[in-house]
């Protein structure tokens, strides 16, 4: 009966539609839309998505061009493919196009509202970003609190070690994922999440991937809008479960913190993330309420985490596919860091080929290859083209990353290619946007490059790293899953050898 309920939703929107365009189009100057392939009746271009729609799209654009339009169920959605439309996108028209395309799972707790990466460009939002920027995410803040993070790296250091005793092979992916929820949650909340006593990195892995495959996969309210009211597939009511888990566990370290500062009497108790937004809030509750933080932390941990593990374990993969990269890696680090001595944040300006083998990283492998979707608040001429108001927009940064115009060897893991390189990916060079560029920029990203470098890093020279036996160096699988991230799609294991 649901789904008879659903095909009969779909018509009867699909009809009601054709008619207000019919009624529409015989009043209205056509506007001259991007090209691209023709769409189905009712389903549009559904099916030219293909179950990896960034290498499907990616493909389409080398016969449409690189700004291309689609229609998605009733949704007209326009995809940029390459670094001159990017920044057309993320710069030159960066103002009328910084809107968010919200899907529609994302309702769920109001977090299209409350949630800074997805509510619209407004005095809030504004607002957070200059907490984000000046505050949370300055050089200044993160220096003050590197001691956690050198903690955490150390006892992730020692973990392997362990495994390298016992010749238990690492999942680098899940470890890569502990560790980063500690460094998050020590700088946040100065405690772990993830300790010996629970399996709470799991969980969280499990939390956090949930809401991005529910995020990321395809909904049929968000392709045909009259559909939003029913949540066909339930992906709303999910997600406010998988939320509600988070926010539980959010609120009860907040409340803790607040009991702990009543009872104190002290401003100031940790000097953390955490206390920096107390204190903001305490000044003026209507700027900052906990609502409010709760939902800045589940974009910081669900992002943060994610992002940066999946980064972590596709370079591993990379190093481990390409050995003489990695031989090269090492030999650095040899020559940068004494002997014994644990890498700082302070020597990564020092290790220009580590920093080479994130940015190849990045754009082999961008973690999220469409980054988040962007909608017009006014018509946008672009290339000769028009970008209609309400359109979604898409850039998919992997198909740039891999476009033969602008790298030698595209499909190569070449880390050598950005020595000697201005590109960075502060989101002014269009050719490599892991983190998005203009306004919307992630403003976590200051800690997130800390983060990478410092794991990776450790994990090449403190070992050196073989496969499990059995296992070939071409075996090992370079596929991805797509969900709203790209992930390695069988876990990267391997066994740590001590240096």
């Amino acid at each position: 009966m649901d789904l008879f309920n659903t095909l009969l939703c779909l018509c009867i929107t699909w009809v009601i539609i054709q008619a207000f365009r019919i009624v529409r189009s015989s009043t209205a100057t056509p506007k001259k839309l991007p090209p691209g392939p023709k769409p189905f009746p009712i389903i549009g271009n559904l099916l030219d998505m293909g179950d990896k729609p960034h290498k499907s799209l990616a493909m389409l654009a080398q016969i449409y061009g690189p700004i291309m339009s689609l229609k998605l169920g009733q949704v007209t959605t326009i995809i940029i493919s390459s670094a001159q439309m990017a920044k057309e996108v993320l710069r030159t028209h960066d103002q009328q196009l910084s809107s968010r395309t919200i899907p529609d799972a994302l309702r769920a707790y109001k977090h299209d509202e409350l949630g800074m990466a997805w509510m619209p460009v407004s005095t809030q939002w504004r607002k957070l970003r200059k907490i984000c920027n000046g505050q949370l995410f300055s050089n200044s803040a993160l220096n003050d609190n590197q001691d956690v993070r050198r903690m955490k790296l150390q006892e992730l250091l020692a973990e392997t070690h362990q495994s390298s005793l016992t010749g238990e092979a690492v999942d680098i992916g899940r470890a890569a994922v502990k560790t980063t929820l500690n460094l998050l949650s020590n700088t946040v909340f100065s405690l772990d999440l993830a300790n010996s006593d629970s399996d709470m990195a799991g969980e969280f892995k499990e939390i956090a991937g949930d809401i991005m495959r529910e995020v990321g996969k395809p909904n049929l309210a968000d392709y045909f809008p009259l559909l939003k009211k029913i949540d066909p597939q339930g992906a709303r009511r999910r997600l406010t479960v998988h939320f509600s888990k988070l926010i539980d566990i959010f609120d009860r370290l907040i409340s803790r913190r607040l009991q702990l500062r009543k009872v104190s009497g002290y401003h100031v108790t940790k000097n953390d993330m955490l206390d920096t937004l107390l204190n903001i809030s305490d000044d003026n509750s209507t700027e900052l309420d906990k609502t409010t933080i709760e939902s800045l932390f589940v974009d910081l941990f669900v992002a943060g985490t994610e992002t940066t593990a999946t980064t972590v374990e596709w370079a591993m993969a990379e190093l481990l596919q390409n050995p003489e990269a990695l031989s090269k890696a090492k030999e650095e680090l040899k020559q940068v860091i004494e002997k014994g001595k644990p890498i700082e944040e302070s020597d990564i300006a020092r290790l220009p080929y580590l920093q080479a083998i994130v940015k190849e990283t990045f754009r082999l492998h961008p973690a999220i290859p469409f980054l988040l979707p962007r909608k017009a608040d006014a018509d946008v001429e672009i290339n000769g083209y028009v970008i209609p108001e309400g359109a979604q927009l898409l850039v998919n940064a992997w198909a740039i990353g891999r476009d033969p115009s602008l790298w030698e060897n595209a499909s190569s893991f070449m880390p050598e290619r950005f020595l000697g390189s201005d590109i960075d990916v502060k989101g002014q060079n269009f050719e490599l946007v892991p983190f998005g560029g203009g306004r919307r920029i992630c403003p976590g990203y200051p800690l997130a490059m800390r983060m990478l470098h410092l794991m990776l890093g450790s994990l090449i020279h403190n070992f050196d790293w073989k496969l499990e036996d059995g296992v070939k160096i071409e075996d090992v699988s370079m596929e991805n899953k797509i969900s709203l991230t790209s992930q390695i799609a069988h876990p990267l294991r391997a066994i740590p050898i001590p240096v």
